[in-house]
């Protein structure tokens, strides 16, 4: 568990900030701004988590809004994978490897995440909603001269993955995604009384800061271990090391929260614009049996099929890790789907 003295440094940090009247965002606070366009840098000392990638490069790319931290690696078609909370491009480790034999992989962390930039928030919480997020991700991957590429997204990532499928229909092939719905729209208009119990973080996250970020920052170690203690034994020690560097940052729990908060705003005004906009690209969508949805949730696939052109899947056993609880099962499913 956190220490004393680790508790005391993060609220004398995060509420000193605020009363210093310097803003909400704590990376703000610090005087670190947004990171200019067209950079990309290796890491001198690769990111913590590159020894779950062997043979991959670490990299810290600027795009126009912020600076993300990515592990690439392998070669063929170029697919990104992007992560969902609490974790980071680390969900992947068991299976871009085995991917990287066919594919070129781009495992990245979004924005507010892991080791990438933590941007001011900016009015609404613009910095970061999805559609901010997306943009990053199609700049990384221009700069790494992939035009057109598959995308594979876990949980919240899948939120930002559609949104760039919406926006950027020209440069998504295909689209997987693990346990999440098209948009937080849909999630928010269905949601009962048995998803919010099972979703409580959503509604905690969302609150001003810096309520959360205190009583996150307060208790790290516990904060994590019951969110993963749903998933026994899927998390490596390893990956829950980098998981654990990464949430002690206090800009790395002010940012996360600030994407739920974006999740709660600016991103259901933008869903709502494009309510009746279609995902053209093919869909895979893959959820966890039994998972934290109530029965009405149980197939993820016809949400799918309402918002896209063309959408396949199904339940799997497993918990809502799905890439780390059954890494083989993931592997075989994205290989044959983004082979065909």
């Amino acid at each position: 568990m956190i220490d004393k003295m680790h508790r005391r440094s993060f609220l004398k940090g995060s509420l000193g900030a605020l009363a210093a009247g310097q803003g909400a965002s704590l990376l703000e606070a610090r005087g670190q701004e947004t990171a200019p366009a067209a950079r990309a840098q290796q890491s001198g000392n690769a990111a913590a988590g590159a020894n779950l990638f062997p043979g991959f490069k670490s990299m810290r790319i600027d795009t126009s809004g912020a600076t993300i931290n990515a592990v690439v690696g392998g070669s063929g078609p170029p697919v990104l994978m992007l992560h969902g909370y609490p974790q980071t491009h680390v969900i992947w480790h068991k299976v871009a490897p085995r991917l990287a034999q066919r594919f070129t992989i781009v495992a990245a962390d979004l924005r507010g995440y892991g080791d990438s930039s933590k941007p001011p928030d900016g009015p609404n919480h613009a910095n970061y909603s999805k559609r901010a997020m997306a943009k990053d991700q199609i700049e990384v991957m221009s700069h790494l001269g992939f035009e057109k590429f598959a995308l594979v997204a876990h949980d919240k990532g899948a939120y930002v993955a559609s949104r760039t499928a919406l926006d950027y229909p020209d440069k998504i092939t295909k689209l997987a995604i693990f346990d999440s719905l098209p948009s937080t729209l849909i999630t928010y208009r269905n949601i009962n009384q048995q998803w919010a119990t099972a979703l409580h973080h959503w509604f905690f996250l969302i609150q001003p800061s810096p309520y959360p970020e205190t009583l996150i920052g307060n208790s790290v170690e516990f904060f994590l271990e019951t969110r993963f203690n749903r998933a026994p034994g899927a998390i490596t020690p390893e990956a829950y090391a980098e998981y654990l560097r990464c949430f002690r940052d206090p800009a790395t729990i002010h940012g996360t929260c600030e994407e739920y908060r974006a999740s709660a705003g600016i991103d259901l005004e933008h869903d709502e614009a494009d309510w009746d906009k279609k995902i053209t690209c093919p869909v895979l969508s893959l959820w966890a049996e039994p998972g934290n949805r109530p029965p009405a949730f149980s197939d993820a696939l016809r949400f799918w099929k309402e918002k896209a052109v063309q959408a396949t899947g199904r339940g799997v056993r497993s918990s809502h890790y799905i890439p780390e609880h059954v890494p083989d099962l993931t592997f075989t499913e994205l290989n044959s789907f983004l082979s065909a």
